[in-house]
């Protein structure tokens, strides 16, 4: 073949036309690209072309870079099938884990590897399909290229200019950094998550009443799709399990602290997590700043979420972040404002004067 440069100017290929495949078309075809889609099921690829997320692939189309959107389970022999398919093409991926379907590729086809170059863009949605998808679905995240040592400099280039035009931010990681990374970051947070939910299944009724917002953050990722993450994990299985057993062990020392009364040693798995909530980057990826809450009262009624932000406006102060703990059982829903702790006295003021209920 005759490898071109790095600069993305398409035909683009969406293999698998789901929620993140059909949202990188729109984003490519966006920027004008011609976008060529493939998918097992044909009522997808009508759905996205009707999207206006590209077209049908074509024999004869040459795709200049492909992107495989496929199941976790399936992505190493996509992956390879593709190769050598389109033997003039650049390949990648946006798969939750990045060394298996590199090992596949390395033992099913080796003298192609160089034009694959893995993806993992780090976003996502509750729903799913071609319908779900949106062209802004990347933008401002994190988008994993985990180039390996045999991959041609264009096929990194061209997947740095894909994340880029979705609007993600390109950061550059070896496959098994890359794994070892989202093991600690997602896989085995959602593995806890469903852990906690699980005892919720099994719970009386009278108990679930007292469910307010902390169980429901703890357990909110516990209901993805049990098929798809049983496939991811299963994918990354050596990374997960080695953190599965340090997280063991923990459980351990919490299940004696306080089972002996152990206040000290309580103490300090609880600063331990208490400092991992404050390791986690910050806006834009930039160190956490201290931060402040403010609470407010909200009548459930219409037009008031629409009020309280008007009105926080006009405090001048930027809202970092957002909490609603609104149980369904009570006429009113409680706003968590997160803002810059020096700034969090004027936001309370100002709501105070427009007739909210605000404390912090």
């Amino acid at each position: 073949m005759t490898e071109t440069g790095g600069a993305l100017a398409g035909p683009v290929e969406i293999v698998g036309v789901g929620l993140l495949g059909t949202s990188v078309a729109l984003a490519c075809a966006k920027a004008g690209l011609d976008v060529l889609l493939s998918d097992a099921t044909a009522s997808h690829v009508r759905t996205a072309s009707g999207l206006g997320a590209g077209r049908p692939r074509k024999p004869g189309d040459s795709p200049q870079l492909v992107v495989v959107a496929v199941p976790p389970a399936h992505l190493g022999e996509v992956i390879t099938r593709v190769l050598a398919d389109s033997p003039d093409a650049f390949v990648t991926d946006v798969g939750s884990v990045k060394a298996s379907p590199l090992a596949y590729v390395r033992e099913h086809n080796p003298d192609d590897v160089r034009r694959y170059v893995g993806g993992h863009p780090m976003a996502g949605s509750e729903r799913s399909g071609p319908l779900a998808a949106t062209a802004t679905l990347f933008e401002g995240r994190p988008w994993a290229v985990t180039p390996h040592a045999d991959a041609a400099p264009e096929a990194t280039a061209l997947v740095e200019e894909l994340a880029a035009l979705c609007g993600a931010l390109p950061l550059v990681l070896e496959p098994d950094d890359h794994d070892q990374a989202v093991a600690r970051t997602s896989h085995v947070p959602h593995l806890m998550a469903a852990l906690v939910a699980g005892r919720l299944a099994v719970a009386p009724v009278g108990h679930l009443r007292l469910s307010g917002q902390g169980v429901r953050d703890v357990t909110r990722v516990a209901g993805g799709d049990p098929g798809l993450y049983g496939q991811i994990v299963a994918g990354n299985a050596h990374a997960v399990t080695a953190l599965l057993a340090e997280v063991r062990t923990q459980l351990d020392d919490m299940i004696e602290a306080v089972g002996n009364g152990d206040a000290a040693a309580l103490d300090v798995l609880l600063k331990e997590g208490q400092a991992g909530t404050r390791a986690i980057p910050g806006k834009h990826g930039r160190p956490q700043t201290v931060q402040a809450s403010v609470y407010v009262t909200v009548p459930d009624e219409p037009g008031n979420l629409a009020r309280l932000f008007a009105d926080a406006g006009e405090s001048g102060v930027n809202i970092e972040d957002v909490r609603i703990d609104h149980d369904p059982g009570r006429p009113v829903g409680v706003m968590e404002l997160i803002v810059a702790h020096d700034a969090a006295d004027r936001m309370q003021a100002v709501l105070e004067s427009r007739g909210w209920v605000a404390h912090r």
